[in-house]
């Protein structure tokens, strides 16, 4: 059986059109096809669209959170509860391409060796050239000062075998970045490459900030760079501060000339005073991790669901 998680936050316009494309599909997929539609919290009727299509379909699912907890959360939940043999995450905008699923599941099938079919964007079309620009500036980064490689454009649209999904439910820290997560654990992934898709109906959720926040969140979950950077300035900025000093005595002995003038005293006090403040905000944000996983708060609260949730500790697992 082939598992659909579908994480949706507002999304009650394409809800309809999303299911009836995967609908479309399904006579070349050969597989019975299991949906799981997470409402993340959403201020408008998407739990309403989502209900009225299970009691047409039995085979149509949800999971209501009590709020907002973000993808991240709605996806972890869509795993936990996946009971299919292939599983896959797909967006409700219909800007993962349905037509896609025959050809991942091909492969898997044609193909025991491979775990994992992922998807990538090979443009932007439609994105705006600063956000094309730090998104790709962003994977690049990611490729050189973490563990997890992770491949531009690459979607959360993928199939993955129960093997994997396995795995990656294993992995329960409150602070996730899935795209990290599917590469972190390994396994045999190929990818499919498609056009850049506009969303079908609706606006976005993901404003510049959110994205901005959550490339901060993908940096600091794979990577201790930040420390290191800020164990370099204050280095540097101690050896600047040796230099000087020897300069302005040296200059003092030698030409009778001390140096003079409260604004250049200024600058370089607020020069380091800064420094310190970032580096004590990069040590913050580990510091704020640290906390919050030892919270051991859930990763998400379930409002109400058609799914068997019997085993609280499924819910609620950390």
């Amino acid at each position: 059986m082939l598992t659909i998680i579908v994480p949706c936050y507002n999304e009650e316009e394409t809800i309809p059109l999303f299911f009836k494309a995967i609908e479309s599909q399904k006579k070349y997929l050969n597989e019975p096809i299991e949906y799981i539609f997470i409402n993340d919290g959403s201020q408008d009727e998407s739990i309403k669209k989502i209900k009225e299509l299970g009691l047409q379909f039995t085979n149509v699912h949800f999971i209501d959170f009590s709020r907002n907890f973000g993808k991240e959360a709605a996806m972890f939940a869509g795993l936990q509860k996946a009971s299919g043999d292939f599983v896959t995450i797909m967006d409700a905008d219909l800007q993962d391409p349905p037509e896609l699923l025959p050809e991942m599941l091909m492969m898997l099938n044609n193909n025991p060796e491979l775990d994992c079919v992922g998807t990538r964007r090979i443009d932007r079309n439609g994105e705006s050239a600063t956000r094309s620009f730090l998104a790709k500036t962003f994977y690049k980064l990611m490729d050189k000062i973490s563990d997890a490689q992770l491949v531009d454009g690459a979607r959360d649209f993928r199939m993955m075998r129960r093997q994997m999904v396995d795995a990656i439910l294993m992995l329960t820290e409150y602070n996730r970045f899935s795209k990290g997560l599917f590469t972190w654990v390994g396994f045999n992934t190929e990818y499919l490459t498609y056009n850049n898709r506009e969303r079908v109906a609706g606006e976005t959720s993901w404003s510049f900030k959110q994205l901005f926040r959550y490339s901060i969140e993908g940096i600091t979950d794979f990577s201790d760079l930040p420390l290191s950077i800020a164990t370099y300035m204050g280095v540097i900025s101690c050896v600047i501060a040796v230099l000087s000093l020897v300069v302005i005595v040296l200059r003092t002995l030698i030409f009778g000339d001390p140096t003079q003038g409260w604004p250049s005293l200024a600058s370089i006090v607020l020069l380091l005073g800064g420094i310190q403040l970032l580096c004590i905000g990069i040590i913050g944000k580990y510091v704020g991790k640290i906390y919050l996983e030892t919270k051991n708060r859930p990763i998400y609260i379930i409002k109400d669901t058609d799914l068997d949730v019997s085993n609280k500790s499924d819910i609620e697992e950390k």
